[in-house]
């Protein structure tokens, strides 16, 4: 059986919806190995059908093509591949080297597809080229050789993979004379060495360099003969098979990432640009969050500047309320009611049925509860692991009620709190904390009693304290000005007055009153098991401080105003997915014929994708590290300035922000080349060829 056999091969090319071209009409052929075939005609023959079926290159005919016994049109793609790694190589008219790539590396293109390791192609390379004469020529890239040198070039190309078959497209086409004799003089010792070599020509002169002349007209062989014994031509080159073939895998990633850098390479400016422009996207989008991060945590920070951070505050809430608790409550609310009405549109608010009575309103978030501890809330709060121990206490907050009447003069104070172990003696500017019928009161109220705050000690003044459901009134000697500093809560906020939760529950049992604890303060153990503690609590339903609450709300107006902003900066990440898509586009344009030649060698359209999904992935792995660090310069800058005006750094921008910018960098980049990664596949190879 021959080696390469044709039967009743036939070619048909589609004109329009109805109508077909007859390209090759019953070609019956058979060559062997070591022949040296020229088919010959005029242009639109069929030659060029011809070889581009022989090659693999067009696989929709009627009829058999066997090579080695096997019939190429029933070839998977996965077999199609391996026929063109094993079986052909081509060597063209306009050679089609890519021009990014320098000499050793169109050499080894065909084994780097096969993920040959580095060193056995370098050497396989290096062999061919050397016979070639292309010693010194290794590192050049194709625009700094003579014509002849590329034609050389593309027939090392060729044979590197030890291909049974090669197949040459008008290979002297764009050669002078007597370059095509010694390009000539090579390919008819290739056939010499065993290989079966076929010549696709319109040159009666190559063809005289033949052992077999097949001559096409009108798509039908019309001439098939034997042209004699071969000229006699120097050994300038010998063809050195493999010692065995080479097991032929597939491109591998790394291999992938390599091309498509060299392509980058080529095209540096440009994809310095489009890196460039994707980086101002990941720069806004780390810079907002980075913000948003800093700010959160300046205002925490502040919050808890002055707190103790063993002490954990909790409040009761409805959830937490027993069931008696809760039907006593609501009895005593409902007995409430038969004497007010609530007011529309003052949540929590009610007014006496009398005309000009006050609106009673419990405060900002954490200022106090009506719901009063009970002994089961304190016993389930105590048990928690790692606190000390609770202290009781209790705070509330009136807009008009609380006062402290001075020499017949009445000053309002908003807040009303027992000590608790947050207020330390460091928050004494004046005086020291009060004991048994002594009061702490505010810088802020002190001031507006006396213009010398300092002389607010020792006095004797009237408290008048609002407990929601019932006004308690006693007098107390000022024992020390109280100063929050930057302290959370509502003492750094509002004038507030302290006693201790003994005096708080004389008084209340002088004015024959019940009032029960209604917020505890719980003491860590260490400062490590303060946030968690902080956490059960929360689990548990219980509220916690003001500090706490204003901080949550704060913290997430802060996320929404941080989301929005990042929004807005991502859309220049669209811009860059536009202009990545944009460019990958014209790439897959540009490297039509590089496509054409890749497939022809061997490569899969699975390689096609990856190497233009990984030139991709580049560009946005290098916007992405660009972003980061154009981030963090702009960062350090800013928080310079920004510590000599305030004293603060608002620019936090953390590793977990940069991995993130540089990975949406990458994602947002790969789904942008997935379109002309998926066109570059699917370009069919012989027209890619034609149009490069």
């Amino acid at each position: 059986m021959a080696f390469l056999e044709v039967k009743k091969l036939n070619k048909y090319y589609p004109i329009g919806t109805q109508k077909k071209f007859h390209a090759l009409k019953n070609v019956d052929l058979s060559f062997e190995k070591g022949e040296l075939v020229s088919i010959i005609g005029e242009s639109g023959s069929g030659k060029s059908t011809l070889m581009n079926l022989f090659g693999g290159l067009d696989s929709k005919f009627d009829g058999e093509i066997l090579v080695d016994g096997e019939n190429i049109g029933e070839f998977t793609e996965k077999q199609m591949v391996q026929y063109h790694k094993e079986k052909i190589g081509f060597v063209f008219q306009s050679f089609n080297l890519v021009s990014h790539l320098s000499i050793i590396d169109n050499v080894t293109l065909a084994m780097t597809l096969s993920n040959v390791d580095k060193d056995t192609r370098i050497e396989r390379a290096k062999m061919i080229l050397d016979q070639l004469g292309l010693k010194e020529q290794y590192e050049k890239k194709p625009e700094q050789l003579s014509g002849g040198q590329k034609q050389r070039v593309a027939i090392a190309r060729a044979l590197v993979n030890d291909p049974d078959i090669i197949i040459a497209d008008e290979p002297t086409g764009a050669l002078d004379s007597e370059t095509s004799e010694q390009v000539l003089d090579i390919i008819q010792q290739i056939a010499e060495g065993g290989k079966l070599v076929i010549l696709v020509t319109h040159s009666e002169r190559v063809a005289e360099r033949s052992s077999r002349i097949v001559t096409i007209a009108d798509g039908e062989i019309i001439d098939d003969k034997k042209s004699g014994p071969l000229k006699a031509v120097d050994k300038t080159f010998v063809l050195r098979s493999l010692d065995e073939k080479q097991t032929n895998k597939n491109l591998s990633l790394f291999s992938a990432i390599r091309m498509a850098l060299l392509n980058m390479k080529e095209k540096l400016g440009r994809n310095v640009l489009i890196a460039l422009g994707g980086s101002i996207g990941i720069m806004s989008i780390v810079l907002m969050l980075s913000l948003g991060k800093g700010i959160n945590d300046y205002l925490t920070e502040t919050m808890n500047e002055n707190v103790n951070p063993l002490v954990i505050e909790a409040s009761m809430t409805e959830a937490t309320e027993t069931s008696e608790a809760k039907k006593e409550r609501e009895e005593k609310e409902a007995e409430e009611s038969k004497n007010s009405e609530v007011v529309p549109g003052i949540p929590g608010g009610n007014t006496d049925s009398n005309p000009g009575s006050e609106v009673e309103f419990t405060g900002p978030p954490g200022t106090g509860s009506k719901l009063s501890f009970k002994e089961e809330n304190i016993k389930e709060l105590q048990e928690i692991e790692n606190v000390k121990n609770v202290t009781e206490g209790f705070t509330s907050f009136s807009f008009t009620k609380n006062a402290i009447e001075f020499e017949d003069e009445s000053y309002t104070y908003m807040n009303f709190g027992t000590i608790s172990p947050d207020i330390t003696p460091s928050n004494i500017i004046f005086g020291v904390l009060p004991e048994t019928n002594e009061v702490l009161i505010t810088e802020g109220l002190a001031t507006s009693i006396k213009d010398n705050t300092a002389d607010m000690i020792g006095e004797e003044v009237s408290v008048k304290i609002d407990t929601g459901d019932e006004s308690l009134e006693g007098s107390y000697k000022v024992s020390g000005i109280f100063t929050p500093g930057d302290s959370a809560g509502p003492a750094g906020i509002f004038d507030s007055v302290y006693m201790t939760m003994d005096t708080f529950k004389s008084l209340s049992e002088e004015s024959d009153k019940d009032v029960e604890a209604n917020v505890l303060y719980l003491t860590s153990e260490s400062e490590e098991f303060t946030q968690e503690i902080k956490s059960q609590v929360k689990e548990l339903g219980y509220a916690g401080s003001s500090a706490d609450i204003l901080t949550d709300i704060f913290s997430q107006m802060l996320d929404i105003f941080t989301y929005v902003l990042t929004g807005v900066a991502g859309i220049s990440l669209l811009v860059s997915a536009i202009m990545i898509l944009t460019v990958l586009y014209i790439s897959v344009v540009e490297r039509t014929q590089e496509i054409g030649v890749i497939k022809a060698i061997g490569g899969r359209k699975k390689d096609i994708r990856r190497i233009f999904v990984s030139e991709s992935f580049l560009i946005g792995l290098f916007s992405g590290i660009l972003g980061v660090g154009l981030a963090l310069v702009l960062s350090f800058v800013g928080n310079t300035f920004i510590e000599r005006a305030f004293d603060a750094t608002v620019l936090h921008t953390t590793p977990a922000f940069a991995i993130a910018g540089i990975l949406v960098s990458i994602i947002i980049s790969v789904l942008a080349g997935l379109l002309p990664a998926s066109k570059a596949a699917k370009l069919d190879p012989v027209e890619a060829l034609r149009r490069g």
